[in-house]
């Protein structure tokens, strides 16, 4: 007797005050699901074998079947069926007899989790009817052939996504009958941009092309003035993406019931994507020293970093922005959530969204590095999820900002969003999550500000437009760059723009009025500031010009800075100091060249090759300041690539990366990564050096498997010289 109790005391649950069951967050969990489910005694000579039995389950799954096809799944690097919610899917189901309607009776059982219940949406059992309606779970007979029906399946159009599994239960006097476990019959469902009743469809068909079915895309960067492009493979139909996609839900304990919310997954998401709390998948690093770790430059996509994840359960080393983005936006297509990555340039890291940006001078008008900590990122990348949002007002669905680089904390945790677009643009910060940290973003203010003797502080300066001045993603169905910037903001100086503003102040915003602070700036005289295009490891020359509009002569001691930044705007190093007396005369325009030689800079550059130039100007007969700041992002040289070869499906191919080192050093600890997204998983090759003007050259042979238009991506990483790139569009014929 000892013996069963011991045993009933293991099954049962662990006991806990506060809840019946054991939060329920894992979808690789299972609960043992009994075969013969009895009724009460049953009597001798019960044979199951008399009543109808399922003797084979055919599920429809392989890419070029049905189900797949139709769902938009067949991309899908996943032996297993994958639908998408609210839409049929087909089934065949092979009996030991043919099926009696009148007198048999079975239904199907989709189970997901350890602790499946129907309220939850973790049990959902289907009895076959007549007709299927929109949006609701169902099945009915569409064809029956000897021992075999096929079924016509219509899941919930807001069911939980994940993987299911599937059993299928037959009604016999004395039990219920049911199919053994079996993983070849696992179904997993997806969120569904096609189906109208979907919280995430999307009505335009090159829009769902892009958004959920394009695995390669764009990541902007560089600087305003300067755009630079390079491409990321998204890769979220490789082989286990889904699956480590679906784990990082277990990781961040979203509770399965959650998980047919987009608005809860994406929050959630925002978090584990940066290891900041509870070890998610990047660990970021902005110091220039990347022990232990892959650079973030040196990353050409995001499969690497979700199957490493997913393997070792351990943050990956390291990211900055765009990889954060990267894998954030693989995540969201992969589930089928509508997703894009977005680079903001000039981008207001603010710390307390008070909208302003402090850059202090000192008594003669140099930018005082002691007292600024506010900086300006030269681009900020984040991602946009497409998806109603029925917790707000009407009016604010379609377009969500959410961010997986960690900034700020958001309810005690380093997230962000999502926060509707359209509440950004229209100032309506008050709606959740994170609207008044996105608005400060794209919306802060420059403050140049000189600190008194005294104390007191002097607004000298104040810059209205530079900030978010503009706002890009990829283009659909192309390598181009789309403007986006009148998505999040009125035109600068505009009466919607200043309703807005006023909005946005009213619901908390902190924006200090110009009347708080003595500023009467010198409006007589314009300075600009252009930088001529350079290669990295040449000189170039920077202009200042100014335009004095009065019939007064003045004459105005200058002030030139030039440091090398992060990207994120942070100072490494002042390396260049200038100063100058310029005299203005009347209603005229005069520049003034500063050179800016490669040995200056070449010792201490960073990664990105970026620039912060500050120049402040005094007018010695009025003594106010003119300032102005600017980002010069020098050209890296790119990677060449080419094919030999013919390029058919099926047969072998090779391709070679070819890099000329431009500097005047040699190149030490050289790694170069080469990706294919569907057709060549990443391979890494190490070098040791690259002496100056030598090139190397890489040849990789491979086998595409599928045919169409696919995207080579390369990317070479060493110590002294890290953002370069190369890319090549291939046509893989069929055989």
């Amino acid at each position: 007797m000892s013996e069963t109790t011991s045993t009933n005391e293991e099954n049962k649950l662990p006991l806990n005050g506060r809840r019946a069951i054991p939060p329920n967050y894992s979808n690789d969990e299972e609960n043992e699901v009994p075969e013969m489910e009895a009724f009460g005694v049953i009597p001798r000579g019960f044979n199951p074998r008399d009543y109808l039995r399922v003797v084979d389950i055919y599920m429809f799954k392989e890419p070029q079947e049905i189900n797949k096809q139709e769902h938009h799944t067949d991309k899908y690097y996943n032996p297993k069926l994958i639908v998408r919610r609210g839409q049929a899917f087909q089934i065949q189901i092979d009996f030991n007899r043919p099926y009696q309607p009148q007198s048999d009776q079975f239904w199907l059982e989709f189970l997901m989790g350890r602790y499946p219940q129907q309220n939850k949406g973790t049990y959902i059992p289907i009895s076959v009817g007549s007709a299927l309606k929109p949006g609701q779970w169902g099945a009915k007979i569409i064809h029956r052939e000897n021992n075999s029906i096929r079924l016509s399946i219509m899941s919930s159009a807001t069911c939980i996504i994940g993987k299911f599994r599937l059993y299928v239960a037959v009604l016999t006097p004395y039990g219920i009958l049911r199919t053994r476990r079996n993983s070849a019959t696992d179904t997993y469902i997806l969120f569904n941009p096609w189906c109208q009743l979907d919280a995430v469809y999307l009505d335009d068909e090159k829009e769902r092309e892009e958004y959920v079915l394009n695995d390669v895309g764009i990541v902007f960067h560089g600087n305003v003035e300067d755009v630079k492009s390079r491409s990321w493979s998204y890769g979220q139909f490789e082989e286990n993406v889904l699956d480590a996609c679906l784990f990082l839900m277990d990781k961040a304990e979203l509770e399965l019931s959650g998980r047919g919310n987009p608005i809860k997954i994406c929050r959630v998401a925002s978090a584990v994507i940066n290891s900041r709390d509870e070890d998610g998948v990047i660990a970021g690093s902005w110091n220039n020293s990347y022990d232990y770790g892959v650079a973030p430059s040196a990353w050409t996509g995001s499969v690497d970093i979700l199957l490493e994840y997913y393997s070792s359960k351990q943050p990956v080393r390291y990211g900055q922005c765009w990889v954060f983005a990267g894998v954030f936006n693989t995540f969201l297509r992969c589930l089928g959530i509508p997703a894009r990555l977005i680079t903001n340039y000039s981008s207001a890291h603010d710390n307390n969204a008070n909208l302003r940006m402090d850059f202090f001078l000192d008594d003669e008008g140099k930018v005082d590095t002691r007292l600024t900590k506010d900086s300006v990122w030269n681009y900020h990348c984040w991602n946009e999820a497409w998806m109603t949002r029925p917790d707000l007002p009407v009016g604010f669905g379609g377009w969500q900002v959410v961010d997986g680089t960690p900034q700020e904390t958001s309810d005690g945790m380093y997230r962000c969003g999502p926060a509707s677009v359209q509440a950004i643009k229209h100032g309506h910060v008050c709606f959740q999550f994170d609207a008044p940290f996105v608005y400060a973003e794209v919306n802060s203010d420059i403050f140049y500000t000189r600190m008194e003797k005294n104390g007191t502080q002097v607004v000298e300066n104040i810059d209205t437009t530079r900030i978010g001045q503009l706002i890009v993603t990829k283009e659909i169905g192309g390598d181009g760059m789309m403007d986006i910037t009148e998505e999040y903001k009125f035109r600068e100086g505009s009466d919607e723009e200043r309703l807005a503003l006023e909005t946005a102040v009213m619901y908390g915003v902190k924006k200090q009025s110009i009347q708080d602070t003595t500023y009467q700036p010198q409006t007589d005289v314009d300075m600009d500031f252009q930088a001529q295009k350079a290669v990295l490891g040449n000189d170039f020359k920077v202009t200042i010009t100014f335009r004095n509009k009065s019939r007064n002569s003045y004459t105005a001691t200058t002030y030139f800075s030039g440091n090398i930044v992060f990207y994120t705007g942070v100072p490494k190093r002042e390396f260049k100091k200038h100063s100058f007396s310029a005299k203005l005369e009347p209603s005229s325009s005069s520049s003034f060249d500063v050179v800016i030689k490669s040995s200056e800079y070449m010792r201490d550059l960073l990664e990105q090759a970026s620039f912060h130039f500050f120049v402040t100007a005094r007018i010695n007969e009025t003594g106010k300041i003119l300032a102005v700041q600017k980002a010069v992002t020098l050209d890296i040289p790119t990677l060449r690539i080419k094919t030999k070869g013919e390029l058919v499906a099926g047969k072998e191919m090779s391709v070679v990366v070819e890099f000329t080192n431009p500097l005047k050093q040699t190149l030490e600890n050289v790694t170069l990564r080469l990706e294919g997204p569907g057709m060549l998983r990443t391979i890494k090759k190490q070098f040791g050096r690259i002496p100056m003007n030598s090139t190397l050259t890489w040849e990789v042979k491979f086998t595409p498997m599928r045919a169409g238009l696919r995207k080579l991506i390369a990317s070479l990483n060493s110590d002294a010289l890290r953002h370069v790139y190369g890319e090549l569009n291939v046509q893989i014929q069929k055989p």
